[in-house]
């Protein structure tokens, strides 16, 4: 039986279908690969949470600015 070193792996990405490439010198040998962790490209909950808080308070700001500019402008043409 060969035994594989976790350093020796060409890559730590899959393709589509979870797959790893290990290199030709695996080739028609039997490979059994235990998953250790499994991470997410996603964001977790909490974090699309804070995103979001984030982006509504840069929005209120933006509106606030607006509103102040836009009032400006408006006070200017009148005179």
């Amino acid at each position: 039986m060969t035994k594989v070193d976790a350093r020796d792996l060409r890559t730590n990405e899959t393709d589509d279908r979870g797959r790893i490439y290990l290199g030709t010198e695996y080739a028609n040998k039997r490979v059994t690969v235990a998953v250790v962790e499994v991470e997410s490209d996603r964001p977790d909950d909490e974090e699309l949470a804070a995103a979001y808080r984030e982006a509504s308070e840069s929005a209120d700001q933006l509106t606030e600015e607006w509103t102040e500019a836009s009032d400006e402008a408006w006070n200017e043409l009148e005179e």
